[in-house]
């Protein structure tokens, strides 16, 4: 075994051979941590002891949650609530950065006003500022206790944490805290907030690098092997900033087995256990970056993805899981078939393309008997105008089938739509909720978002770049690191946002919901029985983990039913 070539720093109240991973809030929770959890799992048979620690299921934490956005509501008017937490979420995480970083009160003040008057189109008041800064500083309070804490236990030489959009102020403030009380702590950031908002090359990053002399180093991309090398000490020391360059591109074998350990998480915190079928995505639509980050497609075998998603389930007891895949379309008919010869159910929810093969209520039936359980569909926009101008090679026709041929079988269908992308005109937007309205009970979420706009690390970046524009302004950047770019063309931002509120009026009007919370969630379920006879097992039943739950074989194929039953077609990807 390989042990850390450090010398003894005993002296320094640190061990040399701990690792602490760390993952803040807030995340919304679905699955634990997968990144951290892997990362524990591959580091320790090299020597290293790891310790992860997921503060995104902090109680008292997640409770100032619920305090800042019931607080929030109340200064909203009601017409402007449209999608109230997706887009509060832009405003907390924002909020968050400005509240660690206000070194002066009249320009903070004024800037929680332009984050949230930029996101509801309205105005809050100085007070109203101030109530909701008093909640922060208990967040931060909480949070500073909970770091300590955790450091005093384990007393690691190296803090790694994994960070997001929505933890990203969260845990520069658990940076800095480490650094002031281990000096000699190693502290390294990593996490997904690389793929999108701080993608490498932008002027986001490179500031972020500049301003964070508590950060030693930044790993970008996938960890296994950066981690690696670089706690053996085979990367310059001298350097900031790792990426699998710095590597020659060795990414680890996908068929290289990495379980994530969850034996520092509480996993009952979460609906799902994760898994992972494939890496990266075969399209490259125009406004997604999954291709440009983890690059080319790969796959594992059927059989080593339905071994590991048993074997976690033997040591979790959860049946459900989510697939981390980008799209689960060319591996699905596999996945389904191996789970027919498992003598064990397990329910999978992932992320699939409309195609042909998904309109075939054969193929449906297939996957709801192998367990599939949710499908999570890009479907972007009821326009063919738009969906060519995002390259998305679908129909809103070709969408509408898939849906309703996966309703038939009954698993769960959620649509994601975009609004907003560059060029959706008032007509296209119309056709957008008539498509809704058409297949409304086919339906069991739909879930909008207004167009995001990057820097960088879109697919149509480039094409984009002379179109961008600064959301804050220039005097913000200091306060909120991270600058948001917006895209300064048709549909404007606040048509767009007026787009968003609609929609949900729209679906709120039709019975279709977004769930949020459990309750909710379990409400949306309880619709779905109703309207699918071969409906998959809410959310609820399966979160009882001493109960073993198999309902496949009671899925059939009902006389009601009308489908183009003779499209035989293979994936064409």
């Amino acid at each position: 075994m390989t042990k850390i070539n450090e010398v003894d720093l005993s002296e320094n109240g640190l061990n040399p051979n701990n690792l602490l991973m760390l993952l803040l809030p807030f995340w919304t929770p679905l699955t634990p941590p997968m990144g951290i959890c892997t990362l524990k799992s591959y580091l320790e048979p090299y020597g290293y002891h790891v310790r992860t620690a997921d503060g995104n299921t902090n109680p008292k934490l997640w409770e100032l949650n619920r305090k800042y956005f019931d607080t929030l509501k109340e200064f909203i008017p009601v017409d402007k609530q449209g999608n109230f937490y997706n887009i509060g979420y832009n405003v907390l995480r924002n909020h968050l950065m400005a509240y660690i970083n206000n070194r002066d009160q009249e320009k903070h003040i004024e800037l929680v006003k332009i984050l949230v008057r930029t996101h509801y189109y309205c105005d809050i008041t100085s007070k109203q500022v101030d109530v909701l800064d008093e909640i922060l500083k208990s967040f931060y309070s909480i949070l500073k206790m909970y770091i300590l804490d955790l450091l005093e236990q384990e007393k690691p030489r190296y803090l790694g944490i994994s960070v997001f959009s929505g933890t990203l102020a969260p845990s520069l403030f658990a940076f800095q805290v480490a650094k002031e009380k281990y000096p000699d702590m190693k502290t390294v950031m990593g996490g997904g907030v690389f793929a999108d908002q701080l993608t490498m090359g932008s002027p986001d990053f490179d500031y972020l690098v500049e301003k964070t002399p508590y950060i030693d180093k930044f790993m970008v991309g996938e960890g296994y092997n950066i981690w690696l090398k670089y706690l053996r000490g085979e990367l310059p020391e001298q350097q900031k900033v790792y990426s699998i360059k710095d590597i020659n591109s060795e990414v680890v074998d996908i068929a290289c087995r990495i379980l994530p350990d969850h034996s520092d998480v509480n996993v009952e915190y979460y609906p799902y256990l994760s898994a992972t079928g494939s890496k990266s995505c075969p399209f490259h639509c125009s406004f997604c970056n999954v291709s440009k980050f983890w690059g080319e497609y790969r796959q594992k075998e059927p059989k080593q993805t339905v071994s590991e998603m048993l074997d976690s389930y033997k040591k979790d007891k959860a049946q459900l899981f989510f697939m981390t895949d980008s799209l689960l379309n060319p591996i699905i008919d596999n996945l389904s078939y191996e789970f027919r010869k498992s003598n064990t159910r397990l329910y999978w929810d992932g992320y699939l393309r409309a195609a042909e093969p998904v309109c075939n209520i054969d193929n449906t039936l297939l996957w709801r008997r192998g367990g599939f359980y949710r499908a999570r569909m890009g479907v972007e926009s009821g326009s063919q105008h738009v969906l060519d101008l995002m390259g998305k090679k679908i129909t809103p026709e070709l969408s509408m089938r898939a849906i309703s041929s996966l309703a038939y079988a009954g698993i769960k269908t959620t649509v994601y739509i975009v609004i907003g992308h560059p060029g959706e005109t008032e007509e296209d937007f119309q056709k957008t909720l008539d498509m809704i309205e058409n297949i409304k009970d086919d339906i069991w979420e739909a879930e909008c978002n207004p167009f995001l706009f990057f820097y960088t690390g879109q697919a149509n970046s480039d094409d984009w770049s002379n179109k961008r524009k600064l959301l804050y302004p220039e005097w913000a950047r200091e306060i909120l690191i991270s600058q948001t770019w917006i895209y300064d063309g048709e549909p404007s931002r606040e048509v767009v946002y007026d787009r968003v509120f609609r929609f949900v009026e729209h679906c709120n009007k039709l019975g279709i919901p977004n769930p949020y919370t459990l309750q909710e969630t379990y409400a949306a379920d309880e619709r779905w029985k109703k309207l699918h006879r071969n409906a998959v097992p809410s959310v609820v039943e399966l979160e009882d983990r001493d109960k073993y739950i198999d309902d496949t074989e009671h899925v059939q194929k009902l006389l009601l039913a009308k489908q183009n039953d003779d499209i035989e077609e293979d994936f064409d990807f």
